[in-house]
């Protein structure tokens, strides 16, 4: 049995192990500087930032009067510049505090608070050169950002980083959820593991923690403009290191003074649900910069695309040929009837022949293949009240495919397309930049800007780790950066596994909205490598709620939704929401999330588990007080499993308020889906 302090004792231990951080920092400060610290709004984080006798920039972060982060020193590394690490004194400090509520024209929530204390700390050489650096510090309620200011200075022009010197140091050895960096694919396609510190080597971010001071702690950066990606590299069993993503010739950022690098973000919780629901990271980025926002609009979507995973449409020339006008058309029929305003068409454009991925520069993004008619399909879908979701995909060819972007965004504009799918299936840009370094950050923000230009709103896949930007540009839907349904058709592992989509809302969800494709309601089709869809029919109804995404998905073959019963959720559940709350959560194992629908009265909930059966209780009192709900059901029927019996699935309905408790019980591999709708 446990033993469980009682309260006066918990005290007692947060005070000693107050005075053991500060006996620990009293051995790195510099005898003539003092710590500054402040405190998050509820004063229960605290930053605290000093020199070492050497001048070197260090900070430490505690919350709840537990150690988050022991001193860890900044800095930066140049090719043909001294470093800047050492040598500094204080020269200033600025504090301030701001609380500002803005909202957001679609997400996970309608409202958002940004209330933080700032420190602003100028930094100096004190010898040599003389050069000056400043350091940002905002401290909110749900964690800490900090980034690196670099000011116009004479001894300080163009530079070329060779290195980042941030460091994140642990209290101990903790365990971390984490996937590899570019070790096995270059797109963050990867499962997440749960290792100790010292079983990793360089990971990505989000990286999510779980400490032995039982919080959870996830390191990821914001506001990613003109510069490489920030991934960790692992130096000792407790601490990492930023590791930036280099260009091609070993440079990790080219740059010129004034400059600023991103937020690095450390999101501090006591359970997985306050991750999951922060919005540090949004807070860090700049408010829109597109004044008129009416043509930007949250949807939901089908398209010719699951098929050619399944191998019945080819995306080349053939009698297989996905992307007819025909076949296009009944796509556009199924739509309209069942309240889709999208049809995504991949394999339209000539270039897709042959090996496509070898050499991207074959394709043309406004020439069409013979039997698909851009313009007679637009005004068809228009008629219908569908859009056509247009389709880019460059095979990695981004020099290629900057030369046509105008030319190819102006011709979708035209026809009244006003949202494009962008893939880069190559492990290099241009065969020889990644992804996420400087090069790839500056392509992708291209693309969204030139987007903008022509109304245009984009779901990249093989994207750049989202960071925030869609609040920036919020015709950045949604991207996907993660192990999508996809892998369901073809993955030689035999696809997601039951507990992937428990781990995803603790990991790649927080740096934003994934576009994952759920919705298949087939589990019998066969595959070469034996790939299935590893859940029940409820859960792939459960992740409409579980997995975010603006631009949401039914993955699966028209023909497989008809005389579903269960599709009715699909095609009710809204793609934008009021608010969000995760109810309960134990990562890798299960999560039940609420979310209120935007535009009614509505919630909606999700429920999901690993491959293990249990049974979930949800008080319900997040409902409106005093009202009465018809609560529609979507539960996991007798016998259902995941890997023998996925179809059977319950529709009931009960009355219910905000003082009801419901017991879900979940198959393995299992969900529930729920909608709540006021009774008058």
């Amino acid at each position: 049995m446990k033993n469980i302090k009682s309260i006066p004792e918990l005290n007692l231990f947060n005070k000693m192990q107050k005075c053991l951080l500060l006996l620990i920092l009293t051995l790195f400060f510099s005898c003539d500087e003092k710590p500054i610290s402040i405190l998050s709004p509820d004063n229960k984080n605290e930053l605290i930032f000093s020199l070492t006798e050497e001048g070197e920039p260090q900070y430490v972060l505690s919350s709840r009067g537990k150690n988050v982060l022991l001193p860890s020193k900044l800095g930066f590394e140049f090719e043909e510049n001294e470093a800047m690490k050492e040598g500094f004194k204080i020269i200033n400090i600025e504090k301030s505090t701001a609380d500002v509520l803005w909202e957001q024209p679609w997400g996970e929530f309608k409202e958002i608070r940004d209330h933080h204390n700032e420190l602003i700390v100028h930094l100096k050489e004190k010898n040599g050169s003389g050069r000056t650096m400043n350091l940002v510090f905002r401290l909110f309620n749900d964690g800490l950002g900090f980034r690196y200011i670099f000011p116009k200075q004479e001894n300080l022009g163009k530079v070329k980083i060779s290195n980042e010197i941030t460091e994140f140091t642990f209290p101990n050895e903790e365990d971390v959820w984490w996937i590899p960096v570019h070790r096995e694919n270059s797109y963050y396609e990867s499962f997440y593991r749960k290792t100790p510190i010292g079983q990793t080597d360089t990971i990505n971010t989000p990286a999510t923690f779980e400490t032995k001071d039982s919080l959870y702690v996830a390191i990821h950066e914001a506001n990613l403009t003109d510069f490489a990606s920030m991934t960790l590299l692992k130096s000792n069993e407790k601490q990492y290191k930023s590791e930036l993503v280099p260009w091609a010739d070993g440079v990790k950022v080219y740059t010129e003074t004034p400059f600023k690098t991103p937020w690095r973000t450390v999101i501090v919780g006591e359970n997985p649900a306050q991750l999951a629901t922060s919005t540090l990271m949004l807070n860090l980025n700049e408010p829109s910069k597109i004044e008129d926002l009416s043509w930007i609009e949250p949807s939901k979507y089908i398209g010719i695309w699951w098929g050619m995973h399944l191998e019945k449409y080819t995306w080349g020339q053939g009698e297989k040929h996905g992307a007819t006008t025909e076949n296009t058309k009944k796509y556009i029929d199924f739509a309209s009837e069942n309240g889709f305003d999208g049809v995504l068409v991949e394999g339209w454009n000539v270039g897709w022949d042959g090996d496509w991925t070898a050499d991207g520069r074959a394709f043309s993004f406004t020439d069409a293949y013979p039997d698909f008619d851009l313009e007679e399909i637009c005004k068809y879908a228009a008629q219908k009240n569908v859009r056509l979701i247009g389709h880019h995909e460059t095979a990695g060819a981004a020099m290629h495919y900057e030369d046509q972007l105008e030319d190819a965004f102006a011709l979708y504009q035209k026809n009244g397309v006003n949202a494009v799918k962008t893939g880069y299936v190559n492990k290099y840009l241009n065969k020889k930049e990644w992804h996420d370094s400087q090069y790839g950050v500056r392509h992708y923000r291209k693309v969204i800007e030139t987007a903008a230009k022509y109304h245009i709103m984009i779901d990249n896949h093989e994207p750049v780790k989202g960071t925030g930007l869609q609040r920036t540009y919020p015709n950045l839907m949604t991207q996907e950066g993660g192990r999508g349904q996809e892998y369901n058709a073809w993955s030689p592992d035999g696809g997601n596994t039951p507990e992937h989509t428990t781990i995803m809302p603790f990991t790649r969800m927080l740096s934003g909205p994934f576009d994952f494709t759920p919705g298949n309601f087939d589990f019998d089709y066969k595959t070469p490598n034996g790939a299935m869809v590893n859940t029940t029919l409820a859960k792939q109804l459960a992740l409409y709620v579980i997995i975010y995404s603006p631009q949401q998905m039914a993955s699966d073959l028209p023909e497989n939704y008809k005389d579903q019963q269960a599709f009715q959720f699909i095609k009710v559940v809204p793609s934008t929401w009021e608010t969000t709350k995760v109810l309960d959560a134990q990562i890798g194992e299960y999560v039940t999330t609420v979310r209120k629908d935007r535009n009614s009265r509505n919630w909606y909930l999700g429920a999901i588990t690993n491959k293990k059966a249990r049974d979930i209780r949800v008080e319900l009192s997040f409902l409106e007080p005093d009202k009465k709900y018809e609560a529609t059901i979507y539960s996991d029927g007798k016998d259902a499993n995941y890997k023998s019996n996925p179809y059977p699935i319950i529709i009931t309905n009960q009355l219910v308020n905000n003082k009801s408790v419901l017991n879900l019980e979940l198959a393995p591999g299992g969900g529930s889906a729920i909608k709540f709708t006021p009774v008058d």
